[in-house]
């Protein structure tokens, strides 16, 4: 009988493959290869959104009922079906599908990261008292659709460092002559990095709604709420540099890949560096 844990563990796989065909597609400039990343991606997406869906139910079958998205391995995954949702809605307006290596790799990891790892509780379990709150799934939502916006950016951020600053790179032949311009680039960029801002802010506003319900205050400065607020301030700083001072490329680009560093502390070196009230996302 298929189980959640059977589809995600597909979805696993499946990423792994829709990554190398991105990525093959992009080393030998072949756009079949690149057609057959999006089509699995695709097809390993509603995989994975079906294996999500089944995991719901079942915890209700175990008497629990509750969304999939209140514990590390969850929010990994969810991590991963953020990033994949955001980068084919991406890839489908803008017919780029050379920028699909990271985002297929960064949904794999997480996927893997989540599966593999003898340190985190695939199991579902009751939720903490804290959590049970109907704020959680709006808070967990909006964050992580921002953090997964950013990790497509850092991505974007990191092509176009290597196609702008390559010595002596082509313009149109070799493997970064095969991306699209710095300049469209550039402006991809800042379209992930204002949608992920826009997000993060929601996420941070339904976080402190929620923290009030649960604890009777909308702000205690929990490492992860002080991180998420560095994490929003690098970003708002960037948003602003390039309204306000015409910041584009390099520094825009460099700016971003510090942006999503402290993402990635938010998310990983608060659980497992810092204790605090979300020391629960360890589990």
């Amino acid at each position: 009988m298929i189980n959640s844990s059977i589809l995600l563990s597909i979805t696993t796989f499946s990423y792994l493959l829709c990554t190398i065909l991105y990525m093959a597609g992009v080393i030998f400039r072949y756009r079949p290869l690149l057609t057959g990343g999006t089509l699995v991606g695709v097809v390993t997406f509603l995989v994975q959104t079906a294996g999500i869906l089944l995991r719901w139910i079942e915890s209700y079958d175990l008497g629990y009922g509750h969304a999939p998205l209140s514990n590390l391995y969850e929010s990994l995954v969810f991590a991963a079906w953020s990033i994949m949702l955001i980068y084919l809605v991406f890839e489908f307006r803008t017919r780029q599908r050379t920028l699909g290596v990271f985002p297929a790799l960064f949904a794999f990891l997480a996927m893997a990261y989540a599966s593999f790892s003898t340190g985190i509780d695939s199991r579902i379990q009751p939720l903490l008292p804290a959590l049970k709150s109907n704020w959680l799934i709006a808070h967990v939502i909006t964050c992580f659709l921002g953090y997964a916006a950013f990790a497509i950016s850092f991505g974007i951020s990191i092509l176009y460092l290597l196609k702008r600053n390559h010595p002596g790179n082509p313009s149109s032949s070799g493997v970064l002559g095969f991306l699209p311009s710095s300049k469209q680039l550039d402006g991809f960029n800042y379209q992930m990095i204002l949608f992920g801002f826009l997000w993060l802010s929601v996420g941070i506003i339904t976080g402190s709604v929620w923290a009030n319900s649960a604890w009777g205050t909308y702000w205690s400065w929990d490492p992860k709420e002080t991180w998420s607020l560095i994490t929003w301030l690098v970003y708002a700083a960037l948003l602003h540099a390039r309204s306000i001072q015409g910041w584009r490329g390099n520094r825009v680009a460099w700016l971003s890949v510090a942006g999503f560093a402290c993402v990635l502390f938010t998310y990983f070196g608060v659980n497992f560096l810092l204790s605090g009230l979300h020391s629960y996302a360890t589990r």
